[in-house]
């Protein structure tokens, strides 16, 4: 398994080219790549701001809107990227078209490598159910690809925020990242990792490991875990509980 998740918040010159630089480690051996644009409502038009802002890295990107079979194009593709946008709608799209069990036979039975940000990534992980997006769209499911057995909060920030009013910064007191994942782990046990801004995860040959930027870990019913870029996640691995 090839699996590459990135955070998202690839807003500056410094952090696209840190992305640029993973997707060609990444995809070394690959010419062309199956893009899947469905979190954004257009298809096509996300897929040429990708390419105008570098963000192929080189690579052709093939977007599966282009395909009348999508099923035959996941079966088809070297490799294959799922972009960023809005987790539910992802997943509707995810689901109308049949899609997942083609990616999981792919990725993890035949080592197709599979890049995810922001919804991508989410979409990774055994449900959508730590994402930050409204549910604009109500998917037959909130199942996902389940190619991780852990849950992954994109864009994950610690404490509360800050906004500028004016040239004032003031506190926002509503409901923190942290309390977020709490609620969601009074429910289910599968740990989550909250990775910050620009952070990746690279999984592979039974191993997790953080680049880029901090993240946090979360199990249910322990203390959070603060990580540094480098380090090693131990048993993220491991089979999934039940919920």
């Amino acid at each position: 398994m090839r699996v590459l998740l990135a955070s998202g918040g690839f807003g500056t010159a410094e952090r696209r080219a840190l992305l640029i630089r993973a997707m060609r480690r990444h995809f070394e051996r690959v010419r062309r790549i199956l893009f899947v644009p469905w979190a954004l409502p257009d298809h096509e038009g996300y897929l040429q701001s990708l390419c105008r802002a570098g963000l192929d890295a080189g690579f052709d990107l093939d977007g599966i809107h282009r395909h009348e079979d999508p099923v035959r194009a996941v079966e088809d593709a070297e490799a294959l990227y799922v972009g960023g946008g809005n987790s539910f709608l992802l997943a509707a799209w995810i689901h109308r078209c049949g899609i997942r069990e083609a990616v999981r036979r792919r990725v993890l039975e035949e080592g197709v490598p599979y890049l995810g940000v922001s919804a991508g990534t989410n979409a990774a992980c055994p449900t959508i159910q730590t994402t930050n997006d409204m549910p604009v769209v109500q998917p037959p499911s909130f199942e996902a690809f389940g190619l991780v057995p852990f849950q992954v909060n994109p864009h994950y920030y610690p404490g509360r925020l800050l906004y500028r009013r004016g040239e004032e910064l003031v506190e926002h007191f509503g409901e923190t990242r942290d309390d977020r994942i709490r609620e969601y782990h009074e429910h289910h046990d599968r740990p989550v990792v909250g990775l910050e801004e620009s952070g990746l995860l690279w999984v592979g040959e039974g191993r997790v490991r953080l680049e880029a930027a901090p993240a946090r870990l979360f199990r249910r019913g322990r203390e959070p875990v603060d990580l540094a870029p480098g380090e090693e996640i131990p048993g993220l691995l491991e089979p999934a509980p039940a919920g």
